[in-house]
């Protein structure tokens, strides 16, 4: 259990740092921002209570804030997709459930469920995201194709990640 906590409060630390040292400086004309900082979300075991899941995904948000000087986008985006993982995880359960143990990696559940399941909540943490920056829908087409660019640039580099660092 110990060892668990310190690899989660390592990784936190870690991908709030790189995305604000590394990602934070990767843009492609102002149109694909990746936030690779929500695998973090996205690879907390299925175990994790739901006030758990909520609290780390605002504190991940909040540090992100806190470099970006973006006033609670971030907090607020992460929160959501908290709030929405319990229901994607249980639309995309196996027949028998997930199995004690297992966490939602490519490794566990295979390519096109990791797809599915990573891609719709990515999608929501930029949606939100984008249009909570943007705040109005006069530029509604805009964001929205910045929403998916980003949102396929992030996936790409969380499904890279699961083969590079998250190995067996």
């Amino acid at each position: 259990m110990i060892k668990f906590l310190l690899n989660n409060i390592f990784s936190f630390v870690l991908l709030v740092l790189l995305q604000v040292i590394v990602f934070d400086h990767i843009q492609f004309s102002g149109l694909i921002n990746p936030y690779f900082y929500v695998i973090f979300i996205l690879l907390l075991p299925f175990e994790t209570p739901g006030w758990l899941l909520l609290l780390s995904s605002f504190f991940l948000g909040f540090f992100v804030d806190v470099f970006y000087h973006t006033l609670g986008m971030h907090s607020s985006a992460c929160t959501f997709i908290a709030f929405l993982r319990p229901a994607v995880l249980k639309v995309f359960a196996p027949r028998d459930g997930y199995e004690p143990g297992t966490l939602p990696r490519i490794h566990f559940f295979g390519l096109t469920w990791f797809l599915k399941y990573s891609l719709i909540l990515i999608l929501a943490h930029h949606f939100v995201l984008f249009y909570i920056e943007m705040f109005r829908f006069s530029d509604f087409f805009i964001t929205f194709f910045k929403v998916i660019l980003s949102t396929m640039f992030t996936g790409f580099l969380v499904v890279i990640s699961q083969y590079f660092i998250f190995r067996r």
